[in-house]
């Protein structure tokens, strides 16, 4: 089974220029990101997609941005999906990886939403990933295993960084959880969080040596759940971002580490790792 790295948008100002040249680099192999709204911008970003011949991963948020509108209906967020799913596949994704649902709904209504949500994918054809993200539906191990629990079909794009959040503490308590989760990823994120926030000022510092060797465990159940059953290749996106995860300095807000740098780290860090688990069976 192969690896396949993708560059997020996200983390480098949604510049595609710049993140097919780190395509070309072979440092990583295809990008991640929304598709802009606009049909001329979508027509020339997708042009250069096909132009670089790499593998495109389309990213959806539900009301809203990477935060839901509080008052958004299960209506709201299903018309939001189908639309910007529709839109998405002008870009001919590989799949979908969707920041869905509200943290505040009750079970019920987000078994709702996301069952008729994987109606719209598989109408379309295309496979979707459901972040486990803060703010939306999966944002804590309990309520995403109950939704794995109640809809059998469910895949999730595993950030496990969140988790870590929201929960306070590494993740590592849970080990029923992180293998339901393992049998039903469809792509990973792979950013580094810890008891105290969704991200580590740099996953290569002494300090956070323990959060990093969490996240690459968790990340080789998935690994292993993947070769399990087959699969020809895991995607996984270094996701290290901007936006108040990257820690600054007071008053001068000054970064305390470079984001490209640390996503270009992260990447030749899994690309060592899981070529090292092409060749071990028996990875552990």
């Amino acid at each position: 089974m192969k690896l396949l790295l993708f560059r997020s948008l996200w983390t480098n100002g949604f510049d595609l220029d710049t993140a097919l040249d780190d395509c070309k680099t072979g440092r990583f192999d295809g990008i991640e990101g929304p598709v802009p709204s606009d049909s001329q911008e979508r027509e020339i970003f997708s042009a250069k997609l096909s132009d670089a011949g790499v593998p495109f991963i389309a990213e959806i948020c539900t009301a809203g941005g990477y935060v839901p509108k509080r008052i958004a209906t299960v209506e709201q967020h299903l018309e939001d999906f189908r639309r910007k799913l529709e839109v998405s596949l002008e870009c001919v994704p590989l799949f979908l990886t969707s920041l869905a649902g509200c943290d505040a709904w009750p079970l019920a209504r987000s078994v709702e939403f996301f069952g008729r949500a994987m109606d719209f994918a598989a109408a379309s054809g295309v496979a979707v990933g459901f972040e486990t993200h803060r703010s939306r539906s999966t944002f804590n191990p309990w309520t995403t295993r109950d939704l794995l629990t109640e809809l059998p079909a469910l895949r999730l794009t595993c950030d496990y960084s969140h988790w870590c959040c929201v929960c306070e503490r590494l993740i590592d308590t849970e080990p029923d959880v992180l293998a339901l989760c393992a049998g039903r990823a469809q792509h990973v994120h792979a950013r580094v969080g810890y008891d105290q926030g969704p991200q580590v000022p740099h996953p290569a510092a002494p300090e956070y040596l323990a959060a990093l060797e969490a996240h690459e465990r968790w990340w080789k159940m998935i690994w292993l759940a993947h070769a399990r059953a087959g699969r020809e290749f895991t995607t996984m996106t270094p996701e290290f971002g901007p936006d108040g995860y990257l820690q600054a300095a007071p008053f001068s807000q000054k970064p305390v580490a470079d984001l490209d740098e640390i996503n270009r780290w992260m990447a030749d860090r899994m690309r060592a790792t899981f070529a090292a688990a092409e060749l071990d069976s028996n990875l552990t």
